[in-house]
């Protein structure tokens, strides 16, 4: 029987090996796992936020319906994104950091909004609002990316890795520091770092950097009473489960009613008022309510499968350009990932980052979803995958054709 198994065993990581192998499985690997945690995240909006939606608007899906038309927009800027030539997108860095710097610089003119203590978000039209810090994330990772690759040969000397990134892309950084919006800098501090060290920064000076960060993280903290109420609590929530912990116990009580298979889809218990922002950042603590253990685990398998496959395209594309251009959208949306499963597990302080493609928000949406649709441009500069990819689409749109 030992040996039926392992020769079974042996049987499938051969297949997934052979899989692997084939040219455009990287490309596929990033449009399955996006279509795969839009499509959770928006049936779990729809269940996280019906409740809200009758009580403010006596329509349970019209905070779903908005987030519907985020996800549609979204979906036409990530095919955008994979069409658009990377030599043609490198020519666009400058002019999209400088708009998103200009975008920001606006929030803090009589045209900004502040929403839930953070004055990033400016208005638009029919009660939608533009968040610029959210496309400010994708901004410095093309402009880095392109930064590197005319740079490459002097990668070497690490101040051409640090100057003018840090500098520039720092600045950018505590822009949205100014907006009281930690939660969005921490994950653009973490950018700048991860594609520092991605361009070969050596470990000295990536421990400076590191401590530097460190210690403006903890000053930025301690200058607003809320922030320290936070980081307290997240040491001990039920020293005040009234007020500061009362968010990270409901959450933890979402995932312990739970348990394994949960309570089933659209029976939570804690988005009837208990969980604050259970559409937005706590999500997570809903679906751990009502898809129980096995739920969550599939959304953070889907969330290391997107990491390594975008990894993997850093590892093996032949363009530079779509190797730092991969890196630093995988370090991105691993990060923010990371943070905010790990804020609603209760393992880090809430600082009010939403779970990517999962979470409702229409900033975060459309500028995740456009990330994607870069991450599988560069998929298709792997050996062998553009002319698959053209092979594919000559075979369909003769078999369209023959029709």
């Amino acid at each position: 029987m030992s040996t039926t198994a392992s020769r079974r065993s042996s049987s499938s990581l051969e297949t997934v090996r052979n899989l692997l192998e084939r040219p455009l499985a990287s490309y596929q690997l990033v449009l399955g796992t996006t279509a795969l945690l839009l499509g959770l995240g928006l049936i779990m909006v729809l269940s996280a936020s019906s409740v809200l939606a009758l009580r403010t608007s006596d329509n349970s899906f019209q905070i779903f319906a908005r987030q519907a038309i985020f996800a549609a927009a979204g979906l036409v800027a990530m095919i955008i994104a994979m069409r658009i030539p990377l030599a043609r997108l490198r020519l666009l860095a400058w002019p999209a950091l400088l708009g998103v710097v200009a975008l920001i610089s606006l929030t803090f003119t009589p045209l900004g909004m502040e929403i839930n203590g953070n004055r990033n978000w400016l208005p638009l039209f029919a009660g939608f609002n533009l968040q610029p810090s959210e496309f400010a994330k994708l901004a410095i990772v093309v402009w880095i990316a392109d930064l590197y690759t005319r740079r490459h040969r002097h990668l070497g000397t690490w101040r051409y890795v640090i100057t003018p990134a840090g500098p520039v892309a720092g600045a950018v950084a505590f822009l949205v520091v100014a907006q009281k919006d930690l939660g969005t800098a921490v994950i653009l501090f973490a950018i700048i770092a991860g594609m520092m060290w991605v361009a070969g920064l050596p470990a000295k000076p990536m421990l400076m950097i590191g401590a530097v960060l460190g210690v403006a993280l903890v000053f930025f903290v301690a200058q607003a009473p809320h922030r320290v109420e936070r980081f307290m609590s997240f040491l001990d929530p039920m020293a005040d489960p009234e007020k500061s912990g009362y968010q990270a116990i409901k959450a933890m009580m979402g995932f312990a009613s739970g348990g394994f298979w949960g309570v089933g889809l659209g029976n939570s218990r804690q988005k009837w008022g208990s969980l604050p922002e259970a559409h937005t950042d706590f999500i997570l603590a809903v679906i751990g309510e009502e898809l129980g253990l096995a739920g969550s685990l599939v959304v953070i398998a889907l969330f290391c499968l997107l990491a390594y496959t975008g990894f993997r395209i850093a590892h093996r594309s032949r363009d530079r350009f779509a190797r730092y251009l991969a890196a630093g959208i995988t370090i991105w949306i691993l990060t923010q990932a990371v943070i905010n499963i790990g804020m609603v597990l209760g393992m880090m302080p809430v600082i009010g980052v939403p779970l990517p493609l999962i979470s409702y928000g229409g900033s975060s949406m459309l500028a995740t979803l456009a990330a994607l649709g870069l991450l599988a441009n560069c998929a298709t500069t792997e050996p062998g995958a553009a002319r698959a990819l053209a092979t594919s689409r000559r075979n369909r749109r003769r078999r369209k054709g023959g029709r």
